[in-house]
Parts: C-alpha cells; sequence; structure tokens
C-alpha cells in the first residue's frame, strides 16, 4: 500500500464490533457467504461471495445506521437525526428511525435513483433532493444539522457507524475461519475500516483489500500523501462508492489496519455485475460488485480462500439494463460492425442467413446506400449482433471475409484496427 507507518490504535477496535454486533441481535439479517465456483476456478483457489445485497434495505448500512441511532441520548432523539447518501445509507437511516421512533430527514443528490428515493420514503424519512453527488448533499446536511439542532447520521465517519458495518467482518471469518483474502468495495472506508477491525483481530495473517471505482478513487492518493485528499471530480456507475474525500475517523482506522486498494474501470464493474447475475445468480448494484471485478482483473493476485464482500443489491432497472448491456459490450457479447454487400435483391437475406448459421443473434439492422464512400451498386449494412464472445466475434468477422465482404468497425476503419463492441 505505502511506507507509511501504521498509527495505532485505530479508533474502532474489535471490542467495539462485537459490542455493536449485541445491539444488532434480532435487527439485522446474518447474510449468507455463498461459494463462487467459477471466480475459485481462475483464483486458483475456493472464493466466497458475502451477501450484504440481501440484507435488510438492501445492503450492510443498516448495520451501522442502527448502531449509531441506537446510542443517541433521549435528547438528541427528540431533536431528530439528519443524513446524507446517494440511496443505502439513506434507507438504512430511514429503517433505523423507524425502528427507534425517531423523526429523520434524508438529503440526497439529485440524480439520486428513483427506487432508492422511492424507499428511503417509504420507510418514513423526508427526502430532499440537493447536490449532484453525495459531497454536496453531505454539506446540505451539515447546514441543516447546524441550523436545526438534529443530529447527523454520517455515512462512514463516526466511530458507531464504523463499528456496525464492522459485524460484517465477525460473520465473514465466523463463515470461513481460514480466510486469506478479505476484498471489500469502499467509498468513505466505514465498512472498510469495521471489516478491518473484525478481520485483524480475529484473523492476523488475513490480507485486507479495499477496492475503489477508478472514476472515484479517493483512497490511493490519501494513502500515499499520509492524510486524507479530495477528489477534483468524479464519474462513475458506482454511485454507493463515490464518495470524494476519506473521511476523519475512518482514515486512521483504514491506515491502521488495511493492506491494499485496488481500482476498478467501468468497465469491470459492469462485467463484474453481469458476472454475478450470470454465474452466481445474485443481483448487485455496481458498487457492490467492486470486488468481484478485482478478482476478476487480477484472479492470480489474491490469496484464498477469498471473501468478496456484496455491498448492496440496490438498482434502478433502468440503470441495471444499461450496465448489462454495457457489460456484455465489455466483453464483446455484442458485435458491431458495417458489412458491404451487394446492392440486389436479396442480397441483405443471404447476409443474416449467413450470420445466423454462425450462431449469432441480430440485435439490430440499417441499410446505408447513400455516402461516398460506398462505391456505386453497393450498400453498407449496419448490423448489430449478440455473441459468445471475442472468438466468437474474430470467427464470425473471418467467415464474412472468406465470402467475399469487406468488414468494417463502427468508425469506419477495417474491422480489427478499432472498436468492434457496442
Amino acid at each position: 500500500m505505502t511506507g507509511n507507518p501504521r498509527p495505532t490504535p485505530p479508533p474502532v477496535a474489535i471490542e467495539d464490533v462485537e459490542a455493536a454486533r449485541d445491539l444488532l441481535v434480532g435487527v439485522v439479517r446474518r447474510t449468507p457467504t455463498l461459494p463462487a465456483r467459477t471466480l475459485g476456478e481462475r483464483a486458483g483457489g475456493p472464493v466466497w461471495l458475502k451477501c450484504e445485497n440481501q440484507q435488510r434495505t438492501g445492503s450492510f448500512k443498516i448495520r451501522g445506521a442502527y448502531t449509531r441511532l441506537a446510542r443517541l441520548d433521549d435528547d438528541e432523539r427528540a431533536r431528530g437525526v439528519v443524513a446524507a447518501s446517494a440511496g443505502n445509507h439513506a434507507q438504512g437511516v430511514a429503517l433505523a428511525a423507524r425502528l427507534l421512533g425517531v423523526d429523520a430527514t434524508v438529503f440526497m443528490p439529485e440524480r439520486a435513483s428513483l427506487p432508492k428515493v422511492d424507499a428511503t420514503r417509504g420507510y418514513g424519512a423526508h427526502v430532499r433532493l440537493v447536490g449532484e453527488t453525495i459531497d454536496g448533499s453531505l454539506a446540505a446536511a451539515v447546514e441543516f444539522a447546524s441550523r436545526t439542532g438534529a443530529v447527523l447520521v454520517h455515512p462512514f465517519d463516526h466511530v458507531d457507524v464504523i463499528a456496525g458495518q464492522g459485524t460484517v467482518g465477525l460473520e465473514i471469518v465466523e463463515d470461513v475461519p481460514d480466510v486469506a483474502t478479505v476484498l471489500v468495495p469502499t467509498g468513505g472506508g466505514g465498512l472498510l475500516g469495521g471489516v478491518a477491525a473484525a478481520v485483524r483481530a480475529r484473523r492476523p495473517d488475513a490480507r485486507i483489500v479495499g477496492v475503489q471505482a477508478a472514476a472515484a478513487a479517493a483512497w490511493p492518493a490519501s494513502m500515499r500523501h499520509g492524510r486524507p485528499v479530495a477528489l477534483d471530480r468524479m464519474r462513475t456507475i458506482a454511485d454507493g462508492i463515490a464518495v470524494g474525500v476519506p473521511g476523519g475517523v475512518t482514515y486512521p482506522q483504514v491506515a491502521a489496519l488495511v493492506d491494499e486498494f485496488v481500482v476498478v474501470g467501468e468497465d469491470a464493474l459492469a462485467r463484474a455485475l453481469l458476472h454475478c447475475l450470470e454465474r452466481s445468480k445474485v443481483l448487485v448494484e455496481p458498487a457492490g460488485a467492486a470486488a468481484v471485478a478485482a478478482l476478476l482483473e487480477h484472479p492470480d493476485r489474491f490469496r484464498t480462500p477469498a471473501v468478496a464482500v456484496l455491498s448492496g443489491g440496490n438498482i434502478d432497472p433502468l440503470v441495471l439494463l444499461h450496465v448489462i448491456e454495457h457489460g456484455m459490450a465489455a466483453a464483446q457479447r455484442y458485435l458491431s460492425m458495417r458489412v458491404r454487400v451487394d446492392d440486389r435483391p436479396g442480397a441483405l437475406a443471404e447476409l443474416l442467413t449467413q450470420v445466423g448459421d454462425l450462431g449469432a443473434n441480430v440485435v439490430d439492422v440499417e441499410h446505408t446506400r447513400i455516402s461516398a464512400a460506398i462505391p456505386l451498386g453497393d450498400v453498407d449494412v449496419e448490423i448489430s449482433l449478440e455473441t459468445r464472445g471475442p472468438e466468437h466475434c474474430a470467427a464470425i468477422v473471418g467467415a464474412l471475409r472468406n465470402s467475399g465482404h469487406a468488414v468494417f468497425d463502427e468508425a469506419g476503419a477495417p474491422w480489427g484496427t478499432g472498436s468492434v463492441s457496442r
């Protein structure tokens, strides 16, 4: 990670996590830890999925939110609570507040997922949409707390929140006692820091890895500088881990206990979500798939048995559709190309028949006749196909060329010199 010395002791210890677990009995579910055979084959040893996507409210956040709210005194409860969240913390705070009889106001980004907004309101919280990112929403929540006296329930930067999230780690080491690597999706560091407290105490030789979206990765630079460093901008499909700067509490917690950070790109996140759906039959949001993305991108990097935390499963159906399509394109399960054929009756039917015989499924077809780049007597057919992967794509293009067709990519370059997938 870095050469920086580990600060000691971290703000949250194993005793704090154990106390939080006692507090959460009957409130949270003990989520399953499921074997992931395909990931294990790639990694060369057992891989398990810690399914916090099956937790109440669809993510791990209820653990920390309830722990924080349950420890408020009577005066604090009477003033109510305020939170900021892209969705998962919002739902955790809303449910915890309802269970404890506390009034809750939640600030969410203006573009927050509609299902997450509706679910938060459904749990009884007052929702206000402010800011383009979680950082803008958090600033609004801080101002609201200052003005009204409501207690700010930070999404990650509080010892009670970290301790509550750490109960995930206790369950991991109980379910997989010989775990060698734990991979955790990471935004502000509350889940990572809590899991690290539990795992480091119970399994000292295990490697603890934080996984961030490359377009929202504040932790690697922060660790290099030895202090929280803010990002200039963020843009990622993994909104649940899009946090611009580590917290003042989570930074020393993570710096003391975590071994390594890995960053994954947008394509990797999309492929990981698709992998979870197809191979493990579990639905996760892009942020929740980050640890799986790291394993898919670097299958030989981590010691096994490894546990990948699936941190959440709350995803807008329209976003899910987009991410699945993007994941299939990234895996070259879609092929978009332009094929030049004779401009004569039956030529298109012959092309489509040939493509079908090659085992591809036609998604979309469009003729292009009017272009200075197309010779007289020819027509370009823009065609999108569903394929079985890169080798199948190459076989289709090779067969079309062998039959006399010129094949181009979407940019008009000969196929193979540019982008081939949609």
